[in-house]
């Protein structure tokens, strides 16, 4: 008889899993989870055709094809004046995820802390735990979601070993000005303390805001792991590819464990990325308004209704605060009050928290869909 324990005992099904098997069994619209409902671009598919067809369907190198790796420091270039060796500091990894992972699995030891600002990313502190470290949550301040640098500096001692950034944020939609990264700069300037900045929405930031990546910045250029992702960049989250960014030493480290992990990517989707990245380089300077429109043309459609929202600056989420609607619902219930009478399915930000604030009366939609979806959640919205 087997005797084992889980190391992971309190998590269980995703809520993004919850909800969007909610939504079909309920054939409600589904702004849950955050994929596309519209196509990729015909030419990366045909790209993806070509690719496979030509032959390229067996291991990758395990760090990346060359000319993807090369063209990822072209953007980083392009953006921040800065120059990468693609050879030592750019590994192609199989999604952001299994990149976030690796790096902590590289730097984090049992015992240490890590800082994690809530609400975050469920990824963060579950691989935080599976190392023997310690998540440290720190929750952003309602309602811009600002950082409370008091309380990073009162969390931080001799056990913190990394901080993990998320920006532009999901699922809140803030994005990190330079002064945020300036703080965080000064507090950690004298310790050794690696940062994790998770930047998978950088292309996606709204209103002439700037994204300011950690590797921008030289105090930090020796001690940041970046993480990127071409799912999101590019409207095709299901060929979970992504990358990561580090100085030399750091990306040894995390090589080291990313070898094991998974070895390479997906052959053929490098491949597909690359030439698409050489014959389409128009596509990621056009990507902030392509999605900035959406989110204007979502919040416009529900301009009459109960809800109250701050435009998002970044990802493509929008938060809607339904508390002059039912206030007496915490947002679970809430979120299954809109599946059930409404047949319109999103996420609660709750579940993005350790400890979530008592008054939190905030939703999460998705609006990287077609036009007529966001119309269709527009018209159920206006009718809450």
């Amino acid at each position: 008889m087997l005797d084992l324990q889980s190391k992971l005992p309190d998590l269980g099904v995703t809520i993004f899993s919850t909800m969007s098997a909610l939504a079909q069994q309920l054939g409600a619209l589904n702004l849950s989870q955050g994929f596309p409902d519209f196509p990729a671009p015909p030419e990366l598919i045909e790209a993806l055709g070509r690719a496979s067809s030509a032959g390229f369907n067996q291991y990758a190198p395990g760090d990346g094809l060359p000319v993807l790796r090369a063209l990822v420091a072209d953007l980083y270039t392009q953006r921040d004046q800065l120059a990468l060796d693609p050879t030592q500091e750019i590994t192609i990894t199989p999604g952001a995820t299994i990149a976030i992972f690796c790096a902590i699995q590289a730097v984090v030891r049992a015992g240490e802390e890590v800082i994690i600002f809530d609400p975050s990313y469920d990824s963060y502190a579950p691989t935080v735990q599976l190392v023997g470290a310690k998540p440290v949550h720190i929750a952003l301040q309602h309602p811009d979601f600002s950082v409370d640098w008091d309380q990073v500096k009162e969390a931080i001692n001799g056990r913190t070993r990394m901080i993990i950034v998320n920006t532009p944020h999901n699922p809140t939609g803030s994005v990190w000005s330079r002064q945020d990264w300036q703080q965080l700069i000064e507090l950690i300037r004298n310790r050794n303390i690696v940062v994790l900045s998770d930047e998978v929405y950088e292309h996606l930031v709204f209103d002439g805001i700037q994204h300011y990546s950690a590797l921008s910045f030289p105090e930090l250029r020796e001690r940041s792991f970046v993480v990127g992702s071409f799912g999101k960049t590019f409207h095709v989250t299901g060929w979970k590819t992504g990358f990561c960014v580090a100085a030399p030493a750091l990306m040894k480290m995390f090589r080291q464990v990313y070898q094991f992990a998974s070895f390479c990517g997906v052959t053929p989707v490098q491949v597909a990325l690359a030439e698409y990245l050489q014959q389409h380089p128009e596509h990621i300077p056009q990507l902030s308004a392509f999605y900035q429109a959406k989110r204007d043309l979502f919040n416009s459609s529900i301009q009459h209704s109960r809800f109250k929202w701050t435009p998002s600056h970044g990802t493509y989420f929008q938060n809607l605060d339904y508390s002059a609607i039912r206030p007496d619902l915490e947002d679970v219930e809430m979120c299954q009050y809109l599946a059930h009478e409404h047949g319109i399915v999103t996420i609660p930000i709750s579940v993005f928290y350790q400890q979530p604030p008592k008054d939190l009366r905030l939703l999460r939609f998705c609006f990287a869909k077609q036009e007529q979806t966001l119309l269709q959640a527009g018209e159920i919205l206006s009718k809450v």
